[in-house]
């Protein structure tokens, strides 16, 4: 029997290759330029004479010697210490998606699994609070960060990240639960097990792709965020988001736009390492409603 591709009229498997390979050069065409262009100075890559400069890197070869140059990375990362900032939005992100998926699991499958109403009525205020913006909860813990002296560090940080993801990882991980079959549970149950132990033996290797995406995407609120990080956090610990802003806050120094363009691209290239290692994980993770008893 044949396959619905060998179906198809050859021209029409033609057209559909070349779209499909049109989009993807599109979707990579904003990161591949950026990516060249932080190998060259700022004449180059925000040339208003002429914008081919920024593929011959002519600037570049009159300021440097050569037609690329590591300067901007070399300003970033040791001259301005974003290294620093890389530690710190690592630490952030460790802690929050920890936090988040450790509470998630253990409520998403409490309330997943409980009979009573308040279970719908705690889902919905959850919602609620998840659907309002962060900086109108932000601007609700400054006056206690200021007057407890807890604000600028990092903890305080990870809390603020934690509660505001919280109510997404609860909803994600609900849904998951509630499309995995209770006579699992209750199979190991009879069985011998505790609750706790039909939960982690049984309950979490089923699930371990609905936990993988959940956390993907807690890590995502937490590595891409600027509204709380910007905040709540000090200069001497500000994470990446924000310190990439305070680059480009200072455009009148010579050459901090392109430490600007090469801390964007330290920053992006880990999100396509990461979205590429576990894409399988995050397809059958958001694909998990098809578990049926």
């Amino acid at each position: 029997m044949s396959s619905k591709a060998q179906k198809r009229p050859a021209v029409l498997n033609i057209l559909l290759i070349a779209v499909l390979i049109v989009w993807m050069l599109a979707a990579a065409f904003p990161f591949l330029w950026t990516l060249w262009g932080s190998f060259k100075v700022e004449g180059d890559f925000f040339s208003l004479a002429n914008w081919s400069n920024v593929l011959t890197g002519r600037m570049t070869e009159i300021e440097t010697g050569g037609s690329f140059t590591g300067q901007g990375y070399y300003g970033a990362w040791i001259e301005e210490e974003f290294w620093r900032a890389a530690w710190n939005s690592t630490l952030v992100c460790i802690f929050v998606v920890t936090i988040s998926l450790t509470f998630g699991t253990l409520g998403g499958y409490a309330l997943a699994r409980s009979t009573y109403r308040y279970a719908f009525w705690f889902l919905l205020i959850a919602l609620i609070f998840r659907a309002m913006p962060p900086i109108t909860l932000v601007s609700g813990y400054l006056p206690v960060f200021f007057e407890w002296n807890v604000w600028g560090y990092l903890p305080t940080a990870i809390i603020v990240l934690v509660a505001i993801n919280q109510p997404f990882t609860l909803w994600m991980l609900h849904s998951f639960f509630k499309n995995i079959p209770q006579d699992l549970d209750e199979s190991a149950m009879v069985d011998g097990c505790t609750r706790f132990q039909a939960f982690r033996h049984v309950i979490i290797p089923v699930m371990w792709p609905g936990v993988i995406t959940t956390g993907l995407f807690s890590f995502l609120l937490a590595y891409n965020d600027f509204a709380v990080t910007a905040m709540i956090l000090d200069k001497q610990n500000q994470t990446m988001v924000p310190k990439i802003a305070s680059f480009l806050g200072t455009t009148q120094t010579k050459g901090n736009v392109m430490f600007a363009v090469a801390a964007v691209v330290s920053t992006t290239a880990p999100l396509f390492l990461l979205v590429m290692f576990f894409q399988r994980q995050i397809v059958s993770g958001l694909t998990a409603g098809a578990v049926k008893g």
